[in-house]
């Protein structure tokens, strides 16, 4: 009796302590559905112009110059960075966008698009690049 007692504590301990850390092993992630909602606005292919959100420092500046080739990045479900295409810059849109022509690949608002140390991103509204 007093092993089944021991038995039957050692079990509900057990639940209570890992029952929370299951929950949360199997809790969806949001990527998924935050990259579905990027496709939709819009899949950016070959010959396609893109929109390029940078900071305007001069490290960027620096950096990337007009008809450069920036490799694009998109993370992944486990936050890994994949490439995914490579753009070549066609000018610099004010202080704060560059404007790019996809040569390679598929991109969608979101995507990031890095040259050495710098980075920048790609957004969904190209009229900030007209």
């Amino acid at each position: 009796m007093k092993s089944v007692k021991k038995f039957i504590s050692i079990l509900t301990l057990c639940f209570f302590v890992g029952a929370p850390l299951l929950a949360g092993a199997v809790s969806p992630s949001p990527i998924p559905a935050e990259r579905e909602e990027k496709i939709s606005k819009g899949v950016k292919v070959k010959g396609d112009v893109v929109c390029l959100f940078q900071s305007g420092t001069a490290d960027v500046k620096k950096e990337i110059h007009i008809n450069d080739i920036l490799t694009i990045y998109r993370e992944n479900h486990n936050h890994l960075l994949k490439e995914v295409g490579k753009i070549r810059i066609l000018s610099y849109v004010e202080e704060d966008y560059l404007k790019g022509e996809v040569i390679e690949g598929e991109l969608v608002p979101g995507d990031i698009a890095k040259k050495g140390d710098v980075a920048s991103l790609v957004i969904s509204s190209s009229d900030k690049c007209k």
